[in-house]
């Protein structure tokens, strides 16, 4: 096992947003929440109705700044929302620059309130064109991103979530083709899981470019759909279901060791990004969040006790 650690525990700030219906909780109340259930840093959404560079000028960001100090919150990710390749039909309306401004701008926040990183995302497959314009596309937009932040002290973290890049040989193909040093992986394992690939070469590979990584667990649950005609279902694209980390399907003991020994020491966030189950209660997203934090407590034990 690698001497490497992981780095600190902390929470996204989605999982109370009552995007899913779940509970929601304003911003300086997810903040005390966070503190109260012991992480050690947040990952802030964005956007409405928790960051939005729209609603935080200086004397607002200096009091946001001041808060995570006093709730000892010192690890901070912004999770900006991108799509470099939406409405290629529309070529008139300037997306690539208005996201790329935004990125900007969430970068000058993240400083301002004392964070380093800015999740991004890359972008969605497009009718409107094919694979390589898409793909030279968001290679372009991320490396003017990382460019225009890079005197911040900032890193552009690029998650595997959109179309372009979730591979993980493509994302790594994607950090190379980007090759600037303050853009880097927010490589995740339940892309890969999804699409049955294997979690430890893939962090084998992916654990160098990598700067954080956020986490959630899925059980499977199969669908079907009736065909008349033949007196029988056909099987669906089964649904992913969010449980309690340590009770899904995901092989986070061996992605999360691949990592370690093959050079990553950065940040984990736990995300609830997804219908729960059990509900969306207070009650019930503090469960889970529990839950991560007694399943690292219980991976960093036995990580030290392999040496």
């Amino acid at each position: 096992m690698s001497s490497r650690k992981l780095g600190p525990a902390i929470l996204h700030s989605v999982s109370y947003s009552g995007s899913w219906g779940q509970a929601f909780l304003s911003l300086d109340e997810f903040l005390a929440r966070a503190a109260g259930l012991g992480f050690q840093g947040v990952m802030l959404m964005a956007k409405r109705p928790h960051l939005s560079p729209l609603d935080y000028d200086a004397a607002a960001r200096e009091r946001l700044r001041n808060r995570l100090d006093s709730l000892g919150l010192r690890t901070i990710c912004l999770a900006g929302y991108t799509n470099f390749t939406c409405d290629l039909q529309h070529t008139e309306i300037p997306h690539r620059e208005i996201q790329i401004q935004y990125v900007v701008e969430l970068a000058r926040l993240t400083a301002g309130i004392g964070g380093n990183l800015v999740r991004v995302f890359t972008g969605y497959d497009h009718p409107a064109s094919s694979h390589l314009p898409q793909w030279n596309m968001v290679v372009a937009a991320l490396k003017e991103c990382a460019q225009r932040t890079a005197h911040l002290g900032v890193t552009i973290g690029v998650q595997n979530h959109h179309d372009v890049g979730v591979d993980y040989q493509s994302m790594f193909d994607l950090i190379q083709a980007i090759g600037e040093p303050n853009c880097r992986a927010l490589y995740d394992a339940w892309a890969p899981a999804l699409q049955e690939q294997d979690l430890v070469a893939a962090a084998a590979l992916m654990a160098p470019v990598t700067a954080h990584t956020t986490i959630a667990d899925y059980q499977l649950r199969p669908r079907y759909r009736y065909n008349a005609p033949v007196i029988n279902y056909v099987p669906q694209t089964p649904y992913a279901q969010a449980v309690p980390m340590g009770e899904g399907f995901i092989d986070y003991e061996g992605f999360l060791r691949s990592m370690l020994e093959h050079g990553f020491s950065g940040s984990l966030a736990y995300e609830m990004c997804s219908p729960l189950l059990g509900g969306g209660s207070l009650e019930n997203l503090d469960r889970y969040a529990r839950k991560f934090l007694e399943y690292m407590e219980r991976f960093r034990a036995r990580t030290m006790a392999a040496g």
